[in-house]
């Protein structure tokens, strides 16, 4: 099953109207057309934290969401992608729940990583820490069992609570293959289409290495995986945030990859009116990739464009975002914070926001996404053209609630009265149908303050030019009859 060369949809389970229902609903009413390339629907299953990212199964579907039944019945029409946290399970799963209550006994206690498969005396040594990349002040928490009252210390690689709610899984386990695959033929026969593979980066810990993407282990454990899902006609996308070289090591292994440099290079383009490093980056980039400028985070900075931008640039535009009511995720760890001491993340809050509500500017930036070429994702916010949600943020004492907005039915049908909104959709017609994005892809030249990019497939020609002075886009093309047509997006 080839992913289409089409839009696709991001949203989450209740976002847009509330269930999967009601989100079938309003694909059908309003985006029929739009959404071609399919639905990715983060993650609907029962989870105890971090709105959905921490799983306890992938047999069922959170009830107040809906059932596998609404899942295939949005597949019916819309291919849909779904997340596997690969890395990682609730610590509310009946997995983990029976290791906390009976400890080496539990059938599922080698599902989990305890840390004398690392340090066989059981003690954590902090030189060796020092080494890791982090995402918490340290990478295990220590759980009571119950039957005992033992302590076991067992590694959590996320998680804002001590201890964690997201368990880390150990992928060499025999246990943990059954696991996954159960996981996958389940999606399988819930018709779905795509995996896209969450923090797969994290899933090999050794000592002495940063415990993140660490090869050549972790092209084994792809390999199996990918075989895995070949073998149920599922596609899988690997979703890693890391120094871009590794994003292409990726996409030399035959995987899609995301471009989580994009949206940075879009973003600078605009706000600072000089198109050379993104024209640039547009040539010489893998062409098998997903593409997006807004999700459920923020705007990829560190460690993605590692090594691509200059920190004095990226800390003014960075401080433009936050002069538009952006707020920062942060790297945690000295050691992989610029030389500087530039620390930024992810740059969180909506794109059209970040480009300060200019509807040309943000209509320009979606054009730059659509004919990059990749599979292009629109984050639902992205897609009514969303403000920063400041209320929720304040409400739910999360950052990244800023970019998280919850529609109602009312909301949506307001959102689409508004005119860059209709531009938008008009956008997207064009990129699912026009034939030329299925050809060959070319930079044209271009002054420093324009973008000039084509598609070209047999008689069929498109041109997007955009005056970076003016944030102003047109797009040529040659029409059925052959005659060269102009639409200004």
């Amino acid at each position: 099953m080839p992913v289409k060369n089409q839009v696709q949809l991001i949203t989450y389970p209740d976002s847009l109207g509330g269930d999967l229902k009601t989100l079938n609903q309003v694909l059908n009413n309003h985006f029929a057309d739009i959404f071609k390339g399919g639905v990715h629907i983060l993650p609907p299953f029962p989870s105890s934290g971090d709105r959905g990212f921490a799983p306890l199964t992938y047999l069922e579907i959170e009830p107040s969401f809906g059932t596998w039944a609404d899942i295939r019945t949005i597949g019916e029409k819309f291919d849909v992608l779904v997340d596997l946290m690969v890395n990682h399970i609730s610590r509310q799963s009946e997995y983990f729940q029976d290791f906390l209550k009976n400890g080496r006994k539990s059938e599922y206690a080698d599902l989990f990583i305890t840390v004398e498969k690392l340090w066989e005396d059981g003690k954590p040594v902090q030189e060796d820490i020092d080494k890791m990349f982090l995402r918490r002040p340290r990478p295990y928490s220590t759980f009571t069992i119950e039957e005992t009252g033992e302590e076991e210390k067992v590694w959590t690689t996320f998680g804002k609570t001590d201890p964690s709610e997201q368990i880390d899984l150990d992928i060499h386990s025999e246990k943990v293959k059954q696991l996954l695959t159960e996981f996958f033929t389940n999606f399988k026969k819930q018709n779905v289409k795509i995996v896209r593979l969450d923090a797969v980066g994290y899933v090999i810990k050794k000592l002495g290495t940063s415990c993140f993407f660490v090869e050549p282990e972790i092209y084994q454990f792809l390999d199996w995986i990918m075989d895995l899902a070949k073998s149920l006609d599922i596609e899988l996308l690997p979703e890693v945030h890391a120094h871009y070289t590794t994003q292409y090591k990726l996409a030399e292994h035959g995987c899609w990859i995301y471009d989580f440099i994009l949206p940075y290079r879009i973003l600078d383009t605009i706000v600072n009116k000089r198109s050379a490093e993104l024209l640039q980056y547009l040539k010489t980039r893998p062409h098998k990739q997903f593409t997006m400028l807004d999700c459920h985070d923020g705007v990829p900075v560190k460690p993605d464009l590692d090594d691509l931008i200059d920190t004095k640039e990226a800390r003014q535009l960075v401080d433009v975002c936050v002069e538009r009511g952006s707020n920062l995720s942060l790297i945690l760890s000295d050691e992989h914070k610029a030389e500087d001491g530039f620390d930024v993340h992810q740059i969180r809050g909506t794109y059209y926001s970040m480009l300060n509500r200019d509807d040309d500017a943000y209509l320009a930036a979606r054009a730059i996404q659509f004919f990059a070429p990749g599979v292009p994702q629109v984050y639902y916010v992205g897609l009514l053209a969303g403000e920063n949600d400041f209320e929720r943020v304040k409400e739910m004492g999360e950052g990244r609630e800023i970019n998280r907005h919850n529609y109602t039915l009312p909301e949506i049908e307001q959102s689409l009265e508004k005119d860059v909104v209709q531009r938008l959709l008009n956008l997207i017609r064009f990129r699912n149908e026009y034939p030329a994005f299925n050809g060959e892809f070319s930079v044209l030249d271009s002054a420093q303050d324009e973008i000039r990019l084509s598609w070209k497939k047999d008689d069929q020609q498109c041109t997007l030019l955009i005056d970076l002075k003016t944030n102003k886009s047109v797009i040529e093309y040659i029409d059925e009859s052959g005659k060269i047509v102009e639409y200004t997006v």
